[in-house]
């Protein structure tokens, strides 16, 4: 089968929706048991969206049990993330795909199946990374054809560096990239008020 038409895999990295464990930097705004009510929703947003253009794969942490992870068994596959850092995790991530995948999480809800499309579609057409930035400097979602653990190793993660030190990376190692869109994260109280002026705020009401 042709690189063309092989399916690309996409994995999405979840921390499950406990109170005090999940969405934490948000907690004095919707309290731990609110916070944890917005990832879970989250969780399952980042699913749908993943599942529109290719078979998941569900990375969860800090394991399987959670009600939402078994609900979510039935359409994606479950597997633990490692112990390690999120550049251990993610390399996992690309390591246990056997052809291209599309690595990301569950912060970005404005990531769109069209950017995810978009992303699959540069791996197709060659490119070896492709990268979604988000505007606190690191980025929504990493894609690959293979892995390349240069990328991962030794970050600083959660700095505004990342995406500079990954683009870095990407010309000391000769790789090709693409940067289709460049999203926000939803991490502090006052990404609340973003995500209700783009359009997204049943996200903090669904049941």
């Amino acid at each position: 089968m042709s690189r063309a038409r092989t399916d690309v895999a996409v994995a999405v990295l979840a921390k499950a929706p406990i109170p005090g464990f999940a969405k934490t930097r948000l907690i004095p705004a919707l309290g731990a048991e609110g916070a944890a009510a917005l990832q879970a929703r989250l969780i399952e947003r980042a699913v749908e969206t993943a599942a529109a253009i290719g078979p998941v794969t569900l990375w969860v942490t800090p394991d399987e049990k959670h009600p939402l992870f078994r609900k979510l068994s039935e359409r994606t596959t479950l597997a633990r993330q490692p112990e390690g850092d999120l550049g251990a995790r993610m390399l996992a991530a690309v390591a246990a795909t056997r052809g291209p995948v599309l690595v990301t999480g569950t912060d970005c809800p404005a990531l769109t199946p069209d950017h995810l499309r978009a992303a699959a579609g540069a791996l197709r057409d060659g490119i070896d990374v492709v990268v979604i930035p988000v505007e606190d400097g690191g980025y929504a979602m990493i894609g690959m054809k293979e892995p390349h653990a240069g990328i991962f190793t030794g970050m600083t993660w959660s700095a505004p560096t990342v995406m500079a030190e990954t683009r870095r990376r990407l010309v000391r190692l000769g790789l090709s990239w693409r940067e289709p869109a460049r999203l926000w994260d939803l991490d502090r109280p006052e990404d609340l008020d973003r995500l209700k002026a783009t359009g997204l705020a049943a996200i903090l009401s669904s049941p």
